[in-house]
């Protein structure tokens, strides 16, 4: 061996050792984020505030859990995202079980189904009573978490469930539901959604009572899917915090689904919080672009082939085959809650994941045992061990809690509300 070649084999040896203890040291730290991130959510319940598990069992099984375990629901085809052997993985704490049906279905009958929806999540709790415990309010779930199981809270996903109805409303209320998304994706009578027209420019006079209503009864206000102008109407009106159950920062991916700035700093000022969410479009401001692309194209095909469903299929198929969307990844995420942090402060973060409600979800983040590793990229990112906290969970405590406290002062202010929409016709 000359002497070229053996310098040549030992600084490549070298290169290879750097090469492998580089690899181990950063699979050693990443090792370690974790596991601080673990012990940090064994500390406090950590909140997701939007699960769909109630809606997948409605289709998948009608509320059958002879034909469905709840424990282990890897097996399943397409999978679904939640079980309990995963929500303990993922450390969950406190789950907002969404109650959601279809907007677009007459109003009664999104009133029935609504309670069908109720009905699953208690028995739920019946049958899984070493997991899950319902929880009404924040006292509630520290004391669940305490004894090792899981706080199950449920949240209505639209107003179209209450059917222009505060009598409804408070039944709800007393079946045990904290939270109500003002709209879905469609206008209401009396409030406007994100996506959809607007008819009322925010909330209609009626609006403004159910938000009002809303603060006697301490159920908090969710203003996910709603249109700017109804977010900004509803922080005026409100008395307690509001929430975003499962939304990101617009300013980062600019879907009609995220929160502007101007209102991000409205929620700090009510005290309120902005659960992030995991959707894909609502997280990647490259998939956003992707799909609205694809959606104005199949508008130009639908436009150029009217009543020519195959034609328009065959040019669809063709476009998707020539392109791939973007992933969203975890570490997007992280970026939207890097981004509400340095606008309105860690005091008013909390997480959403949205799972069982999307079919995809970004790298990093395909089901609920993976919380921790979002944690873990926090810790990587210089979050402190408190800040985790909060946005696991202190946060959300102390919105129930203020909106607790503003509800004991209404009821004693006020009685129930008798106004009827038709009253402002």
């Amino acid at each position: 061996m000359n002497s070229k070649t053996f310098i040549y084999l030992s600084l490549l040896s070298i290169t290879n050792l750097f090469l492998d203890v580089t690899f181990v040291s950063a699979q050693t730290d990443r090792d370690q984020y974790r596991q601080q991130a673990i012990e940090i959510l064994e500390s406090v319940p950590l909140f997701d505030g939007h699960n769909d598990v109630p809606w997948q069992y409605r289709h998948r099984v009608a509320y059958k859990f002879s034909e469905l375990d709840f424990y282990d629901t890897t097996h399943l085809d397409p999978p679904m995202h939640t079980d309990i052997q995963r929500l303990r993985e993922g450390r969950v704490g406190a789950q907002w079980w969404s109650v959601y049906v279809d907007a677009n279905i007459p109003e009664s009958e999104a009133v029935r189904r609504t309670l069908e929806q109720i009905d699953f999540v208690h028995r739920m709790n019946e049958k899984y009573p070493e997991h899950f415990e319902l929880a009404l309010t924040a006292d509630d779930v520290e004391s669940i978490f305490s004894a090792g199981k899981i706080a199950s809270l449920m949240g209505m996903e639209g107003g179209h469930q209450i059917g222009n109805s505060l009598a409804v409303l408070r039944m709800m209320y007393e079946l045990g539901v904290r939270y109500m998304t003002i709209t879905h994706n469609r206008t209401l009578d009396w409030a406007d959604a994100a996506g959809d027209n607007p008819k009322h420019n925010g909330l209609t006079e009626f609006g403004e009572e159910v938000i009002r209503e809303m603060n006697r009864l301490g159920m908090l206000v969710d203003l996910s899917h709603t249109a700017p102008n109804t977010m900004k109407d509803a922080i005026r009106v409100s008395r307690a915090p509001v929430m975003f159950s499962h939304s990101n920062a617009r300013a980062l991916a600019g879907h009609p689904r995220n929160v502007p700035d101007d209102v991000l700093l409205m929620t700090k000022d009510n005290n309120g919080i902005v659960m992030v969410t995991f959707v894909e479009t609502f997280t990647s401001e490259d998939r956003r672009r992707f799909f609205a692309e694809r959606a104005a194209y199949q508008r130009k095909m639908e436009y150029l082939y009217p009543g020519e469903p195959d034609s328009v299929s065959g040019y669809m198929t063709a476009w998707d085959k020539d392109r791939q969307a973007p992933k969203s990844t975890l570490e997007q995420v992280a970026d939207h809650i890097d981004h509400i942090r340095d606008l309105i402060g860690v005091d008013h973060i909390g997480i959403g994941g949205d799972y069982d409600g999307i079919s995809t979800l970004p790298l990093g983040l395909e089901d609920v045992s993976t919380y921790p590793d979002l944690f873990a990229e926090l810790l990587k990112r210089g979050y402190s061990a408190e800040d985790l906290r909060k946005i696991a969970g202190l946060n959300m405590l102390r919105v129930m809690r203020d909106a607790e406290e503003v509800s004991l002062q209404l009821r004693m202010e006020y009685e129930p509300s008798e106004v009827l929409i038709s009253d402002f016709d």
